[in-house]
């Protein structure tokens, strides 16, 4: 496996659009754990299987695949079902995205994870690069993008490592307080910072 760097930041703080700079501009391959925790319960998998032998299936839409809702509604307040829906997927994730992080073509790969910190993945990555932004700017855009209440966005906010602390993890930031026009050249910087670091300077 080649030279991988986390990618992580809070609610809207635009990991995506950074990632996507980066493979856009420079051909970087992505492995993104949104994508995966989709992959691993696409009906016919091993994952939705389980899950619909545990909760039964009215966890399951009328055309078989996972009805995300109702499996929400399940384990919501039910913290014990919770854990057990994460002590099966995480592995089945975690796996997932180690098999894409080996397969990848590019000089270097960009692991995506909302929730790096939080699900301690850090030792999956060489480097981890936090795009920051302030708390007031997250609540504005989620608010903006979702059409959701200020409350629902703080308690999401809540439920995260705090900024302090993921500062404290990062060996690079990207500041995406500004316009995204900001981007741009520092992920090019970071770009040129990363070949060098993984020897494949050009």
């Amino acid at each position: 496996m080649g030279f991988v760097v986390g990618l992580t930041g809070g609610i809207a703080s635009g990991k995506t659009t950074v990632a996507n700079l980066f493979h856009h501009e420079f051909g970087i391959d992505l492995v993104d754990a949104d994508v995966v925790a989709r992959d691993v319960v696409e009906v016919g998998s091993e994952g939705l299987n389980a899950l619909a032998q545990h909760f039964g299936r009215d966890i399951l839409q009328t055309d078989g695949a996972l009805d995300r809702a109702a499996l929400r509604a399940r384990i919501f307040a039910n913290d014990e079902e919770k854990q057990w829906v994460n002590n099966l997927l995480h592995p089945m994730i975690r796996q997932q995205m180690q098999q894409r992080l080996n397969a990848s073509t590019s000089p270097y790969t960009l692991l995506v994870v909302p929730l790096l910190i939080e699900n301690g993945l850090q030792s999956m990555a060489d480097r981890v690069l936090v795009v920051d932004v302030e708390a007031d700017t997250q609540i504005y855009r989620t608010m903006t993008r979702d059409g959701v209440p200020e409350q629902q966005v703080r308690s999401i906010l809540k439920a995260q490592v705090d900024r302090d602390t993921r500062l404290m993890h990062a060996d690079d930031v990207i500041d995406n307080n500004t316009d995204n026009a900001q981007l741009l050249p520092q992920v090019t910087q970071l770009h040129q910072k990363y070949l060098a670091l993984c020897g494949k300077n050009r």
